[in-house]
């Protein structure tokens, strides 16, 4: 088997269908996943979402899963959080067929254990990665069998027992669900609450003919936008396309900022449990540690990535996490990411009171931002080196490399320059007091990043 480190990425395995993921790579790769947790499980949970490429691989990793003597359960069409919950409450381990908000040529397999624990580089990806390379050995036995189970009914349940929506008044939202799994699961989750819903886009469709669904872009987030002003909503709700991240718009058709949804779901839980720990990673904002603080809990940051997110959760015991991509993990939803659990939190805190959801949400808003900006380079080692350079020998400047290169500025301004772990990217993203202050870090970075 050819090299396969194009595909086998950090935390998933992920490329273009019928060039670098066909039927029988991911039936190897379903074979694989068997010998890694066969010592643990006899049994392997699946889920796909609306691409249509996903049903035939979904189905040829459970035909490589079952080669090796193991039953697989398929619950179908689901969101990424459908499929973390099957694999909590079942307690068993389970992939996820999706490329997430990628374009539609692209699919990809998102793995966990038993209990939603990641799979990742070094947890296990790297091992599938070596025995599909190296080929699968074959198996003796008996093959194992294929049962199908639907459940929405549950996951949604078992979301509304997390959130007490029953006394909230009544809301006009708009969700925008990409074509994608937001489709599938928002009107269930949201059945019978006191919400007057006005569906975007709710129409599954893998190629994504109205806008991609990537609400960390911008561009992505206008229709919904425009939508909100226009029927007069107390909120708007933009889902990717395998529904595990939800970004948020207010009343009046801004952004709220995933940090600010960050502090305001830490606020909520803190509330029923106070003095726990938070997680944020290290590009969120600082306001977020200030607030978790400002509230009795305990603020831990982590580097970028739901591995690392899962592994602080699991090491300090911590009750929620966010990041700067609206990830939000939940230790009663077994430590894995869920943005329908996040929006949950969002509708219940506007609907307790009487205000807009702009006014709610600004005492979480403390500072400007960049959001992410992306430079192509050739040399990122040498790139952040410059930085360094540049900024490592001023009055009251503090540098740590937890991931990438952080900047401390004495005026309260930061910023974070990393490395992508898949393009010949560095990734910016600058925090200052002000616009105008956040404008000229950004540029005078960027002119040392790009030359």
């Amino acid at each position: 088997m050819s090299d396969l480190s194009g595909i086998v990425k950090a935390y998933d395995i992920r490329g273009v269908v019928g060039e670098q993921l066909d039927a029988a790579l991911v039936r190897d790769f379903g074979a694989a996943f068997a010998l890694l947790i066969k010592a643990d499980s006899s049994t392997v949970v699946i889920g796909h979402d609306m691409r249509e490429s996903s049903p035939e691989l979904a189905e040829a990793f459970a035909e490589g899963v079952t080669s090796q003597g193991l039953d697989v359960i398929s619950i179908g069409l689901a969101s990424t959080d459908q499929l973390y919950f099957a694999s909590g409450s079942l307690n068993l381990p389970g992939a996820m067929f999706t490329a997430s908000h990628n374009p539609a040529k692209y699919n990809g397999i998102k793995l966990c254990r038993a209990g939603a624990a990641p799979v990742g580089q070094e947890s296990g990806l790297r091992e599938i990665r070596s025995t599909v390379e190296e080929g699968v050995p074959a198996f003796g036995g008996r093959p194992g069998t294929v049962t199908r189970r639907d459940v929405l009914a549950d996951y949604a349940a078992y979301l509304r027992d997390l959130v007490d929506l029953s006394d909230i008044r009544p809301l006009k939202i708009v969700v925008d669900a990409g074509n994608g799994m937001g489709g599938h699961t928002v009107p269930t989750v949201f059945a019978g609450l006191p919400i007057d819903l006005v569906p975007m886009y709710f129409e599954l469709d893998g190629s994504f003919p109205n806008h991609e669904a990537n609400p960390l872009d911008p561009k992505n987030l206008v229709d919904l936008q425009a939508k909100v002003v226009e029927v007069g909503a107390d909120a708007g709700l933009a889902f990717d396309g395998d529904a595990d991240r939800c970004f948020v718009v207010d009343e009046n058709g801004e952004p709220v900022s995933p940090s600010a949804i960050t502090a305001l779901v830490a606020t909520r839980e803190l509330a029923k449990e106070p003095g726990a720990t938070i997680i944020h990673n290290l590009i969120t904002s600082k306001a977020v540690p200030e607030i978790v603080t400002e509230r009795g809990g305990k603020p831990v940051r982590t580097r970028v990535g739901h591995s690392f997110i899962k592994q602080e959760m699991a090491r300090t015991g911590a009750i929620f996490g966010g990041e700067h991509s609206a990830h939000y993990y939940f230790r009663d939803f077994w430590r894995a990411d869920t943005g329908m659990l996040a929006a949950l939190h969002v509708l219940a805190a506007l609907g307790e009171q009487d205000g807009p959801l702009s006014a709610l949400t600004a005492e979480f808003r403390r500072y400007a931002a960049s959001g992410e900006v992306n430079s192509t380079v050739s040399d990122q080692l040498g790139r952040q080196r410059a930085v360094r350079e540049a900024f490592g020998g001023r009055p009251g400047v503090t540098i740590d490399e937890l991931d990438g290169l952080t900047v401390q500025l004495p005026d309260g301004s930061w910023f974070n320059l990393r490395p992508s772990n898949t393009e010949p990217l560095l990734r910016l993203n600058v925090e200052a007091p002000t616009p105008d202050e956040v404008r000229a870090l950004t540029d005078e970075v960027l002119a040392i990043v790009r030359g």
